[in-house]
């Protein structure tokens, strides 16, 4: 059950704005941006426009879906790993790769293995990032730009996952397979 207000259907004023553009887009306004737009549309607009530059990045979809699975799974967020297994599909990763670049594990393509192992790290720890993870991520590919445009996508999934902790928020997408 969700800790937080959620206006839906009620949503006025800016709120009720980007709502619309959001079903439009979607179909639905997913519960996750129902509770951000409730309480804060300046932060779901935010959310939005700071989402929409990731497609403008050096990253593929698929990398910046390994990206938020990955840091999803690290966080533990329920609603994330569902709403990015759908995403994830969308962009072309097979359940196999999903399911990889959740856990860590290789997923038959080793620049994007790479860019999941990269990310847990980064996300998974404390302090300085050691050299020679930054250096196994440059040596698959990766260029320094990437490294920042990672960092960036990183940031995006981290408040998603960091809201929906907190509020508990009710998963509307098919669950994330185990």
């Amino acid at each position: 059950m969700s800790r937080l207000n959620a206006l839906g259907a009620n949503a006025t004023g800016r709120t009720a704005e980007l709502f619309t553009a959001i079903k439009s887009k979607l179909g639905k306004v997913p519960n996750a941006y129902d509770t951000i737009g409730s309480n804060s549309p300046v932060a779901l607009e935010a959310l939005l426009n700071f989402d929409a530059k990731l497609a403008d990045t050096s990253l593929s979809k698929k990398e910046i879906e390994v990206i938020k699975l990955a840091v999803s799974e690290v966080n533990a967020c329920d609603y994330c790993l569902a709403a990015h297994t759908l995403m994830g599909k969308v962009a072309g990763l097979s359940p196999d790769a999903i399911l990889a670049a959740r856990k860590g594990n290789p997923g038959g393509d080793a620049k994007l293995d790479a860019l999941s192992t990269f990310v847990r790290e980064v996300a998974g720890t404390r302090g300085t990032v050691p050299q020679p993870v930054l250096e196994a991520f440059k040596a698959a590919g990766y260029t320094d730009a990437q490294v920042v445009d990672t960092i960036f996508a990183i940031t995006s999934i981290t408040f998603t996952n960091l809201l929906n902790r907190i509020n508990d928020t009710v998963v509307d997408f098919p669950k994330a397979p185990a």
